[in-house]
């Protein structure tokens, strides 16, 4: 095992290469560079391909029965900013969750 402190990276030997693992070492590094460079050539013509098909966006159309108004509270249909909102909808919480409990009540308690 090593004892002492660890040479820095500046007092290592440098192996040297053989120009077999040169030469692969260089032809990684081209193959990345033109991947690189192919991949933003395609992201470029992706962009101007769809550019020349026409692609547009309107303003949505109130009119139409097919868009909406949109913002809070407009994607539900009640209001709860309405004065007795609140004891509505607990009464309708109540009688939906109490429902079946009532039902169970009566099929049990009703005569044969």
């Amino acid at each position: 095992m090593f004892a002492g402190p660890r040479p820095s990276l500046s007092e290592r030997p440098l192996s040297p290469l053989s120009p077999a693992r040169l030469v692969s070492l260089i032809a990684i590094a081209l193959s990345t560079t033109a991947n690189m460079y192919s991949s933003a050539i395609r992201a470029r013509m992706a962009t101007s391909f769809v550019a020349r098909r026409g692609f547009s966006t309107t303003r949505t159309q109130l009119g139409s029965p097919y868009h909406y108004a949109e913002g809070p509270r407009t994607n539900i249909p009640f209001n709860p900013l309405t004065k007795f909102f609140f004891l509505r909808y607990w009464g309708f919480m109540i009688a939906g969750f109490g429902a079946p409990f009532a039902i169970a009540v009566w099929q049990t308690c009703k005569t044969k």
